[in-house]
């Protein structure tokens, strides 16, 4: 005899819902360090179509504030186009704060570039620019793009301002495939906590006070977190495993650079294996020749399985998104590689709605119409599915790593896709292999033939080290005593 109460059933239901959903925050906010903010709005921003004109229709309406933080800013028409308009805003008495990033601009954007703009009254900070006694400082960099416009609106994006996102229709040049988001509510202060954060990094502290997400009103209905990593802290690695742990159908993932460590990859596996339809989707030619030659070496434990990879037919794909079970998604500028993970500043934002999941979905579907399908069997058999798209040629300017390569196009990888649509995985790891083996060569024959050589250049870096750690302590002491403080006593004096 059943004597349940008429809807006890549903009422255990939605406890269980929203125990369930308890949880999931609970796990999510302790992984990322980020919280949830309830009421925003959210819109998503294609390519620099989309992109540049909505960030420059922010800055001409601003009225008391720009932070604009960037990892590259180009010294070329489109680095020149932001820069007088933030020249233009500062002649009007607004405060602008720029952020960039040293190793990013290196090469790229002169020093009369910026001494222009702190000349016409835009604050100007540089990240992590080298010093003597941080011999390995240049490891950590700012990442980071994003804009805040009078602590109203953000842009949180994966672009950062040069000519290679726009492309150049007349001389047959596409532009990059990226992706990055509009942001309206109280995420927004999270955002400009982050930039004020990097900017007392970068220079004096500022004595701003924290900007409350209470004091921002609501503006939607989207919940999203806004998570701001910095060096050694790997939030947003803890945060994609835990997704690729609870993603219960579908985990799409976009990555300019992708080189997944092991525990990540492992977790991608163990997703598919479970029945999760897991796809990754990658340039098929990039900026930096090494990271795709790394890229493709990690195709094999993926596919093997069932993890489905793309590569983009296009010229660079720039993107660092996700999104699972159409529930979830990420945009920013966060990569699947250690140096994102672990050693940069990065920032991206976490969205929890099923509209924006579910437009970042079909965005992704929509990417997949350009892009080739890598094969494990060379000798399987695929089924015709329509040619696919010969790249157009790259842009010359300097990525954001290192030269884009002068009209790259896959040859071979052409030739069978252009059939199949399917792209068989080749030997790579033999390449790699190959490649690392004839580098240990000639460091040995060199070491051989000319110890001196290789003598003279491991000393000098020894002698650096030891002098950077002198100064290092030196320092260190000096601060105590300047502070008052006493000397530590050793153990064996305690």
């Amino acid at each position: 005899m059943n004597t349940s109460r008429p809807g006890a059933s549903r009422t255990t239901d939605r406890w269980e819902r929203d125990v369930a959903r308890q949880l999931a925050d609970q796990a999510f906010s302790r992984a990322s360090g980020a919280p949830l903010r309830d009421g925003n709005q959210i819109r998503i921003l294609k390519n620099a179509e989309d992109n540049y004109p909505a960030w420059l229709e922010a800055i001409g309406a601003a009225h008391r504030t720009i932070d604009f933080e960037m990892y590259i800013i180009h010294e070329d028409d489109q680095g020149r186009r932001f820069a007088a308009e933030l020249l233009r805003k500062a002649s009007e008495g607004v405060r602008i704060r720029l952020l960039y990033d040293w190793m990013g601009g290196f090469g790229k954007t002169s020093r009369a570039f910026w001494n222009r703009l702190r000349a016409g009254g835009v604050e100007v900070r540089c990240y992590n620019p080298p010093r003597f006694d941080e011999p390995l400082g240049w490891v950590s960099r700012d990442h980071r793009k994003a804009i805040v416009v009078d602590g109203s609106i953000a842009f949180v994006t994966g672009l950062c301002v040069g000519q290679a996102w726009v492309g150049d229709p007349v001389k047959g040049i596409d532009p990059w495939r990226d992706t990055g988001i509009e942001l309206r509510g109280p995420a927004v202060a999270d955002v400009e906590n982050a930039f004020a954060e990097t900017w007392n990094a970068a220079g004096p502290p500022s004595s701003d006070a924290p900007v409350a997400a209470e004091e921002i009103a609501p503006a939607g209905d989207v919940a999203a977190r806004v998570v701001a990593t910095v060096p050694n802290t790997a939030g947003l690695l803890r945060v994609d495993q835990l997704v690729a742990a609870v993603a219960r159908e579908t985990l799409w993932l976009t990555d300019a650079y992708f080189a997944g460590t092991a525990l990540y990859v492992q977790a991608l596996r163990a997703a598919a294996e479970d029945g999760v339809d897991v796809r990754l989707l990658v340039p098929g030619a990039s900026d930096i020749p090494t990271i795709r030659l790394f890229s493709r070496a990690g195709y094999r434990p993926l596919l093997e399985a069932g993890v489905r990879v793309f590569e983009w037919n296009g010229p660079m794909l720039h993107a660092k998104t996700a999104v699972a079970d159409r529930r979830w998604a990420r945009v920013g500028s966060t990569n699947l590689n250690v140096a994102s993970w672990m050693g940069n500043r990065e920032l991206d934002v976490i969205v929890e709605n099923d509209a924006f999941a579910g437009a970042m979905q079909d965005l992704f579907e929509e990417d997949l119409q350009q892009a080739t399908e890598v094969v494990l069997d060379r000798r399987s058999r695929v089924r015709m599915s329509g040619p696919v798209p010969v790249p157009r040629r790259m842009s010359r300017m300097k990525g954001s790593g290192g030269r884009v390569m002068a009209g790259a196009v896959r040859v071979g990888n052409a030739v069978t896709a252009a059939i199949t649509n399917r792209r068989v995985l080749g030997p790579v790891e033999g390449h790699i292999a190959f490649i690392g083996g004839m580098l240990l060569l000639g460091v040995g024959i060199l070491a051989a033939v000319f110890p001196r050589g290789l003598a003279y250049p491991v000393a000098a870096i020894a002698i650096w080290l030891a002098l950077a750690l002198i100064l290092r302590g030196w320092n260190i002491s000096r601060e105590r005593r300047d502070a008052g403080e006493e000397p530590p006593v050793p153990p064996a004096q305690q």
